[in-house]
């Protein structure tokens, strides 16, 4: 993986902290995900280690959870 990933669910926090993820690291560099809208990436996050929204998947595969706004089991509905 080259890039980072960064999941949401599109709360206001989600969005505030995609802003300053894509301001930090570059729009090149970080796809976005909104599970909200990509539910069939959900256990491609949950997979990867993500347990909560908005988290960042780095290239060596840590996932950084920040400020919580929903648990993956909220996502899922």
């Amino acid at each position: 993986m080259t890039k980072s990933v960064f999941y949401h669910a599109g709360c206001p926090v989600c969005v505030s902290a995609e802003q300053d993820i894509v301001s930090l690291i570059g729009s090149d560099k970080v796809e976005i995900v909104h599970l909200g809208e990509q539910k069939s990436r959900i256990d491609e996050a949950e997979s990867k280690g993500v347990k909560s929204v908005p988290a960042l998947l780095t290239p060596s595969g840590n996932v950084l959870h920040l400020n919580f706004g929903a648990s993956i089991s909220d996502v899922k509905g």
